[in-house]
């Protein structure tokens, strides 16, 4: 790593009231959208296991459906790794990020817990296998693969937009087999709103103090994964989302990476850095890219029978 790249690549301190201004307009906005997952579940449709063992033609949701919810359910319960990670990252940084990592994972914290419990009271899930897949999960651990502040949140950015967008497309896709589920999805994805708000005006903010930030920018979202791909089944799981799930590459291009790219003002930015030059350069390639690969699978659904790439859910 160059000593200019990595100059790039650390918090800007004199941004310091930009931040913590960002902060408090996120805590606010979250203050008038906080909710329980008590007031959004299905309680009365609760049934002992024991006393009425689960079978799978219990399960109401299509095979597809479930797979979306499951895939999102065995991402979610990373948040313990994730936090530890960020706080890790963090340190020595401005304290308005520790600030907003306990915000956000107060926020966060309810999201697995809903997604399974919703699974479990409606008889979606195989209660065993669900358990055994969960603990699999978090046994396993995961790390971040990126060892800076900006590079970090850049990586926070484009999975909070990328989970957002990923359930509300399975909303709108699994509508008609629970309302209840589409309900609490978008729930879920108001939450991803404003995190994904937070880290993208972060950013924003030092490309408007300095267009060289784009160099990290570009080696994150041309390398990016979420960190759910160790999961089991991920590629099939991918596939099954796309195929069926409303969310595959021409979303993930369209929702994602065109939409950071034009928020961003990348097209417009005038860095000064060989390597800043030559990354904005390699991000409108990447964006255009996977532009031209989304049009050949077949238009917004990702079209029958492809694959969605691996940067498809958190």
């Amino acid at each position: 790593m160059s000593d200019a790249f990595a100059a790039l690549t650390h918090v800007d301190a004199g941004l310091e009231p930009t931040l913590r201004r960002l902060y408090e307009r996120h805590r606010e906005a979250a203050r008038r959208v906080d909710w329980s997952y008590a007031a959004l579940l299905p309680w009365e449709e609760g049934r002992d296991f024991r006393r009425v063992p689960w079978r799978p033609e219990q399960r109401r949701l299509s095979a597809p459906i479930y797979v979306a919810v499951e895939t999102a359910l065995l991402t979610e319960v990373n948040l313990p790794w994730f936090t530890t990670s960020l706080d890790g990252l963090f340190r020595g940084s401005l304290a308005v990020l520790h600030d907003f990592l306990r915000s956000w994972t107060a926020e966060e914290d309810q999201h697995s817990d809903i997604l399974q419990t919703y699974l479990l009271l409606t008889r979606n899930a195989d209660p065993q296998r669900l358990h055994d897949l969960r603990r699999g999960v978090i046994e396993q651990g995961f790390t971040v693969d990126y060892h800076t502040p900006i590079e970090v949140m850049v990586f926070t950015t484009i999975q909070e937009l990328a989970t957002r967008a990923f359930y509300l497309a399975v909303a709108a896709a699994g509508c008609d087999q629970d309302p209840v589920l589409a309900r609490i999805l978008r729930r879920l994805a108001r939450d991803e709103t404003l995190h994904y708000g937070f880290y993208r005006d972060v950013i924003a903010a030092h490309l408007q103090a300095n267009p060289n930030y784009v160099w990290p920018i570009a080696r994150v979202l041309q390398d990016f994964n979420m960190p759910g791909h160790a999961m089991p089944d991920f590629r099939g799981r991918m596939k099954t989302i796309a195929r069926h799930a409303g969310y595959g590459p021409a979303e993930y291009h369209q929702a994602v990476v065109a939409t950071l790219v034009r928020h961003w003002g990348v097209d417009r930015l005038q860095p000064t850095l060989a390597g800043a030059i030559a990354a904005r350069a390699d991000i409108l390639a990447h964006r255009d890219r996977l532009g031209r690969m989304a049009e050949r699978l077949g238009g917004p659904r990702g079209g029958a029978g492809n694959e969605a790439p691996a940067a498809l859910l958190r």
